[in-house]
């Protein structure tokens, strides 16, 4: 398989690692400055991001001549993971500001996913174990009891977001059409929004500002943002793809010192240096064992 040019995959990384930052940049604008509600919110933003990314999987199958055919008869877990995801994410940052909440998201993703390799018979070697246990630290360390401290309800829910998207990211995992996968399981969502939808209805609150982050968060961050990330991936290896993640968290909290007017912390920079360090650790130890 020849991998497609360098610079191609650096600029489509780069534009999918701002996608994802901005997801949580999106959603602390809608419902912190704005004053949207987060039910209202993820219902938007799941419809959107469907809307999108069946007119890119459309456009997909009319250039390559072939039929459009969704199954929506199988495997409905990554679906419900996908739910999960995007409403515990929203309801969290209710109480959460930007990096915190994308902090605990992107940690909450990787110590699932190593936890599952664990699971499945990968053991780990000391910097691993090193690496993992710095993590919980870090972890620990951010929802110290102080005054920077997260609530506990969004810690809670946000964690509840990073292990569904982490089971949803391994459900993905061996998917042969990643993006016409992706469509699948946002379509399959939309039983799961109709619920939503009627019980947020008498909270409701619409307005115009926080419909348009909705949108963008859901069709551009989420839809076109995955088809990009999917692309850059053809360009690069699965830990160089988890090790450049670790600067969504980063991208996230100045976006959020830029536009949400949120303070970094040095309490948070600590705990954020040890959470990506300590994963790094264990990417890094991982892809050292298997080019030995």
């Amino acid at each position: 398989m020849i991998k497609q040019p360098i610079l191609k995959t650096s600029l489509f990384t780069a534009m999918a690692l701002i996608a994802f930052a901005a997801n949580s940049v999106l959603c602390r604008l809608a419902l912190g400055v704005h004053q949207m509600d987060a039910g209202s919110f993820t219902v938007i933003r799941l419809l959107s991001g469907i809307i999108v990314l069946y007119i890119i999987v459309a456009m997909h199958a009319k250039q390559q001549r072939t039929q459009l055919h969704f199954k929506l008869t199988t495997n409905w877990l990554a679906a419900a993971m996908l739910f999960v995801y995007a409403t515990a994410f929203s309801f969290a940052y209710i109480s959460l500001d930007t990096a915190t909440g994308a902090l605990i998201l992107f940690g909450s993703v990787q110590i699932t996913m190593i936890a599952y390799s664990i699971y499945t018979g990968n053991r780990l070697n000391i910097a691993e174990w090193i690496g993992l246990a710095m993590a919980f630290i870090g972890f620990t360390y951010l929802i110290y009891p102080n005054l920077n401290s997260p609530s506990a309800i969004g810690f809670l829910l946000m964690s509840i977001s990073g292990i569904a998207w982490g089971i949803y990211s391994i459900q993905g995992m061996h998917a042969k059409t990643a993006l016409f996968d992706t469509a699948q399981n946002f379509i399959k969502t939309l039983p799961f929004i109709a619920i939503l939808a009627l019980i947020s209805l008498p909270q409701a609150q619409f307005n115009l500002q926080g419909t348009l982050l909705a949108l963008l968060s859901g069709g551009i961050a989420s839809g076109i943002g995955y088809a990009i990330w999917y692309t850059a991936l053809r360009g690069l290896s699965n830990s160089q793809a988890a090790v450049i993640q670790l600067a969504v968290p980063v991208i996230a909290a100045i976006g959020g010192v830029l536009l949400v007017s949120e303070e970094m912390t040095l309490h948070l920079m600590i705990s954020t240096v040890m959470v990506l360090g300590g994963i790094l650790i264990v990417i890094s130890a991982r892809s050292f064992i298997q080019l030995k």
